[in-house]
């Protein structure tokens, strides 16, 4: 079975062809082809390739599938015997992209 390890928004992912991810915010509309020219890592069933730091020649295609946000993360701060709380809510920017193909 085919994958890669990809890089982008400051993350690693492994991918398959037909795989979902949900990574960080990347500009586009839905429906729209991506490429992912940071590979860290590729396997093709029985031989691997492993980049320093990237693997030369391989790329990653992907679709987006939707532009979404995130769960909302909480942050709590609290000092105690102080009177000291504050309460803030973070949602973070992700993008859903299939992967079609590892060239």
């Amino acid at each position: 079975m085919a994958y890669a390890v990809i890089r982008t928004g400051g993350k690693q992912y492994r991918a398959t062809p037909g795989e979902l991810l949900r990574i960080e915010r990347l500009d586009g509309e839905a429906g729209a082809a991506v490429e992912f020219t940071e590979v860290l890592l590729a396997s093709d069933g029985d031989t691997i390739r492993i980049g320093t730091p990237l693997v030369p020649g391989v790329l990653v295609r992907a679709q987006i599938v939707s532009q979404t946000r995130d769960n909302k993360v909480l942050i709590f701060k609290k000092k105690r015997r102080k009177n000291y709380r504050r309460r803030r809510g973070h949602r973070q920017s992700v993008t859903t992209v299939r992967v079609t193909e590892i060239a």
